[in-house]
């Protein structure tokens, strides 16, 4: 083997280890993240950080259900997609621009003692006690990242709610969810976690199955709804100026082709 094919050897093995190193570290850095954020356990089913394109793919993401439930899996994420900004990152701040979350679906569970899975989310505790404030600021368990997101893309399938409390089989209801919605300027985790409860349950009757306050959660991330609508907004009136400007260059073709052909 002559010195340049082993230096391209050389080169493509280091390239090589340096993606499986990476993927390592990020992986075991988002599960920490999520973690410090709900308060709950998670698993992927794999991760693959671009060496040359600044994106981040993640498939089978799942966030489990504490001790006392029979049911594993809290929200399944099939998919998960983000643009970042290197430099940022080396800042200090995880800086997204763009994020899609991929949801499958949300199971919410009382269990055979009546207590509610949902509960367990630390967005979902500190709401109840008054203490809602942002993810980085959440004292020794944990610092989060200061994150950014300038837009995030949110895909939700379905909702189901299983009871157990009354013994035996539980009673199973599912809801078709079939959300798709954009979002903008997102800068905290928590809320982030709470928009996606409250946008799972609020056209469903789940909340008052199981007594779940969804109300005060929707207060809470207000903010980040707010940049639902804004995007909403914003998109509604792209279309609107596309429409005009139709109209007034085919308005202007007819008036050429009436002038140049009288009007046949």
């Amino acid at each position: 083997m002559n010195k340049k094919l082993m230096i391209v050897v050389g080169v493509i093995v280091a390239i090589l280890a340096l993606g499986l190193i990476k993927d390592a570290i990020v992986k075991v850095s988002v599960e920490k993240g999520v973690e410090i954020v709900t308060g709950l356990k998670m698993g992927m089913r794999s991760l693959n950080v671009g060496i040359f394109r600044t994106a981040v793919n993640i498939a089978g993401l799942k966030i489990y259900n504490p001790t006392g439930f029979k049911d594993r899996v809290m929200l399944d994420m099939p998919r998960i997609y983000v643009h970042y900004d290197l430099p940022a990152i080396f800042g200090g701040t995880v800086h997204l621009h763009k994020a899609y979350l991929d949801m499958k679906e949300l199971v919410v569970v009382k269990n055979e003692k009546g207590e509610l899975n949902l509960n367990s989310l630390k967005v979902v505790s500190a709401q109840k006690k008054g203490q809602v404030k942002k993810s980085e600021d959440r004292g020794p368990a944990g610092k989060a990242p200061n994150i950014k997101i300038d837009s995030l893309r949110l895909k939700i399938g379905k909702a189901i709610y299983k009871d157990y409390s009354k013994g035996g089989e539980p009673n199973v209801k599912e809801f078709n969810v079939n959300i798709d919605e954009t979002y903008t300027n997102i800068d905290d985790l928590s809320a982030l976690v709470g928009l996606i409860v409250v946008k799972a349950l609020t056209d469903t009757s789940i909340a008052g199955l199981a007594n779940f306050d969804v109300g005060s959660l929707k207060s809470s991330v207000s903010s980040t709804l707010a940049g639902a609508q804004q995007a909403a907004a914003q998109a509604a009136a792209s279309v609107a100026k596309t429409e005009e400007t139709v109209k007034q260059t085919t308005d202007a073709l007819k008036n050429v082709l009436n002038s140049t052909f009288g009007g046949k």
